[in-house]
């Protein structure tokens, strides 16, 4: 079946451009990963993956990593795989 329909969406210039450096490495072009997107919700009938609005702890320790306070720092992985498993 030829591809005939056309999506329009306006979306943050950041966001677009974020995603289309990922893209790119994975060697998929926008209109490939929106019929992926679009192919995944008719086959799970729902959005492909869970959406949640975080609660207020989540939301602060979010915006606190965003904002670079209270960070946990390591100076290897090797430290990091010490750390998580002691």
């Amino acid at each position: 079946m030829g591809k005939t329909a056309t999506i329009q969406t306006r979306v943050d210039p950041t966001v677009k451009r974020n995603a289309q450096i990922i893209l790119n490495k994975l060697n998929i072009s926008m209109s490939e990963a929106i019929s992926m997107y679009l192919s995944q919700i008719t086959l799970q009938r729902g959005i492909p993956f869970e959406i949640k609005i975080p609660n207020e702890v989540t939301a602060k320790t979010l915006r606190d990593s965003e904002n670079g306070n209270n960070l946990h720092k390591v100076d290897s992985v090797d430290e990091l795989f010490d750390e998580l498993d002691s």
